[in-house]
Order: C-alpha cells, then sequence, then structure tokens
C-alpha cells in the first residue's frame, strides 16, 4: 500500500491517534525535544513536513524534524525513531 502525503486530513488522523493511543509519546517528545522537562499534559496538534506542533500545558510549540519528511510513512517511521533515540528515563511510552 502506498504512503499518502502530509494533507491535513493525514496530519488530523496520525494527530488522533497519538494522542489517543500514544499520549505518554507525545509527552516525552515536548519534554525532550521543546525541552519542557516539567511538561504535565501534551497533544498533537498537526504534523507537517518540517515539524509536529504540540500544545503542551496550554500553549502551543514546535519541534523541527531532523528531515523533511516526504508522506506518512516517513512521519511514522520518524516519530517512532524519536522516541526511540530518547533516553530511557525520557521515553515513557
Amino acid at each position: 500500500m502506498a504512503a499518502d502525503p502530509l494533507t491535513t486530513a493525514v496530519s488530523d488522523r496520525i494527530c488522533k491517534h497519538m494522542n489517543e493511543d500514544h499520549a505518554e509519546a507525545v509527552l516525552s517528545y515536548a519534554r525532550h525535544y521543546a525541552g519542557i522537562s516539567g511538561a504535565a499534559e501534551a497533544r498533537m496538534l498537526a504534523v507537517n513536513p518540517e515539524a509536529m506542533r504540540l500544545e503542551v500545558d496550554g500553549a502551543s510549540v514546535e519541534v523541527a524534524f531532523d528531515h523533511q519528511l516526504s508522506d506518512s510513512e516517513d512521519a511514522h517511521r520518524t516519530l517512532v525513531a524519536m522516541l526511540r533515540a530518547l533516553p530511557k528515563q525520557d521515553a515513557n511510552a
């Protein structure tokens, strides 16, 4: 099955999945990659080729990717790799 381009609808699908099934991973992204170590709540708001936008304790923050994402499959691989790259104490998901 071919990967989907990163449209708004695909971004919404990724965010819904992450927020519902991987909330601890989203919080880990906020704490580690956004540098908000004391974050209590985080939600993924959008994913585009350059970055993910999170709402962290009510504030909007952007976490840049290390490369431009090509499609939904690349987004999945990148989000998983980012989580796996976290120090063990930061990777709660």
